[in-house]
């Protein structure tokens, strides 16, 4: 079906590597590591996701390694200093975790993350078992989409919605960026067409050359009416 959302599950990471609560410090490193990650989701023995260890939460036991523990310092980096003092992934983990269901749409997946302000979700089944993991780097794969998918897919999406204003519109795609020309009959459209365009995943930018006519309303009522 022309312009169907792709979802997380598409794009998402498998499989996934996570631990337990009861991780040690030096195992969480190690699968750091080994999965070459930087950061990991905490889960249950049924595999719900209870929290995720970075990195980041990883670090302060180094930086407070030399640090007086009586200094004005630790009182205001609490959490830092709890995090120092950590030994197992369920002491060092952030909870509860944000995590995002495998059937949303990358769109609703990005805001996820910019409203938690984090690099990666732990993608969760309808039973909230973990599946997969996201990062922005797999929200941005459907920009390697190749351009003739995403002009047939234009296509498509002009076919369905204006089939016989659009006869005679053409469309071309080079390096994401779709070209419209031609003739539109009516060339209020345009916008429309253009919006419609852009909303396809992959896109990167909608330009258009488009001839045709614009409406002409009469009547005392011309002036309240909608575009």
């Amino acid at each position: 079906m022309p312009n169907t959302p792709h979802r997380v599950r598409d794009v998402m990471t498998q499989p996934v590597a996570a631990v337990d609560r009861a991780a040690g410090f030096k195992k969480i490193v190690e699968t750091l590591r080994q999965w070459h990650v930087t950061a990991l989701p905490v889960v249950s023995a049924e595999r719900r996701v209870i929290g995720v260890v970075s990195e980041a939460d990883l670090l302060p036991k180094e930086g407070f390694r030399e640090a007086d523990p009586e200094r004005l310092e630790r009182l205001r980096r609490v959490d830092d200093v709890r995090r120092a003092e950590a030994v197992t992934a369920g002491e060092l983990m952030t909870s509860p975790a944000v995590t995002v269901r495998s059937d949303v749409t990358l769109a609703q997946a990005a805001r996820a993350m910019a409203r938690a302000s984090v690099k990666r979700l732990p993608v969760v089944d309808e039973d909230g078992l973990l599946v997969g993991i996201v990062s922005r780097a797999d929200l941005l794969k459907v920009f390697l989409r190749p351009d003739d998918d995403l002009a047939q897919e234009a296509r498509g999406v002009l076919a369905t919605y204006f089939a016989a204003p659009t006869k005679e519109l053409h469309v071309s795609v080079t390096d994401g960026v779709v070209t419209l020309s031609g003739h539109l009959r009516d060339r209020s459209l345009v916008p429309v067409v253009a919006r419609l365009v852009r909303g396809i995943e992959g896109v990167v930018d909608v330009e258009y050359d488009v001839t045709g006519v614009a409406p002409v309303r009469v009547g005392p009522s011309a002036e309240s009416s909608p575009l």
